[in-house]
């Protein structure tokens, strides 16, 4: 068995942490090869080569692919199926984006956010917010796969695998990029942070936020935020943890003000330890957390920070 590997690049970085647990996932499948594609990608494909398990890196370098456009990616993809019996990628918001197209392109299912292989055929994933693993059986001649990134183990790195260009794809010319709005930050990133201090609604403003932002900044983590809370516009659209934003599995994740809605519970109750403050004693997020503080948040966050 053959696997093609999407790996995670954004603007000519490679995302190591998403791209070598997927390797650990894809190399359950067969002999992996590693896909960089991006207008600046030769340096991420140097990188992804030093992941064990990696049979070879294909770097695709071409303006089209830069700025994150899906179609043009997929269309590589679709282009390069021949040679694969798997498709995969991280179950990021670029595969996301690009995966349900590259299925559409070979006429197949798209099985996302597995969490589990149990043989080249049949995968498991969550369904119903995470209260249940359902087992997909595919009869495709090939699949389509994303990696639930957060359930495997990363792949070490100390490879060589050798490292080759290929040709770009013809331009579907569906869609043209106008412009980012990109968020500077010198925090970790969400998905790969090893502490993340989530606030939810019942931080009450956008102002007050700035509390879970400080507590974030003296433990040196992501900041996270519920739906209820980006919703309300207390945090930023990228910040979102659960069912409908980022799966998270950090070493600690810290819940302020957050009840615990199970669509919110799926995005980070794998989590290694779980810390909840609110002052409703009867919060469903007490029936997950490992501690839990029964106070309210603007009196403990405040002294948890400055004691930090």
């Amino acid at each position: 068995m053959a696997v093609l590997l999407l790996a995670e690049v954004d603007n000519g970085a490679l995302n190591m942490d998403a791209t070598a647990k997927s390797v650990t996932a894809a190399a359950k499948l067969g002999d992996v090869t590693i896909l960089c594609a991006g207008e600046r990608c030769a340096d991420a494909g140097k990188e992804a080569a030093t992941i064990k398990g990696v049979a070879k890196v294909l770097v695709a370098e071409d303006p089209l692919y830069g700025h994150r456009l899906a179609e043009p990616t997929a269309a590589l993809l679709a282009h390069l199926a021949a040679d694969y019996d798997h498709i995969v990628a991280p179950a990021t918001t670029d595969a996301k984006n690009i995966l349900p197209r590259v299925a559409a392109l070979l006429d197949v299912m798209v099985i996302t956010d597995v969490s589990g292989v149990v043989d080249a055929d049949t995968f498991e994933r969550p369904i119903y917010a995470g209260n249940a693993i359902q087992t997909v059986k595919s009869k495709d001649a090939k699949k389509v796969v994303s990696i639930r990134t957060s359930t495997f183990e990363a792949a070490e790195t100390g490879g060589d695998a050798p490292v080759e260009t290929v040709a770009t794809a013809a331009a579907p010319g569906l869609s043209e990029w106008v412009e980012d709005h990109v968020a500077e930050s010198d925090r970790p990133d969400l998905t790969s942070a090893g502490v993340v201090v989530s606030g939810g609604r019942g931080v009450g403003s956008e102002d007050d936020f700035a509390l879970i932002e400080k507590l974030a900044d003296k433990l040196g983590a992501a900041v996270g935020a519920s739906r209820a809370a980006v919703d309300s516009g207390f945090a930023p659209n990228d910040w979102q943890v659960g069912q409908t934003g980022k799966v998270v599995a950090p070493d600690l994740y810290v819940a302020i003000g957050i009840s615990g809605a199970i669509q919110h519970l799926a995005g980070m109750k794998d989590s290694k330890v779980i810390v909840a403050i609110n002052k409703d004693e009867e919060a469903p997020i007490f029936q997950v957390a490992d501690y839990g503080l029964v106070m309210d948040l603007f009196e403990a966050v405040p002294e948890m920070t400055e004691k930090v």
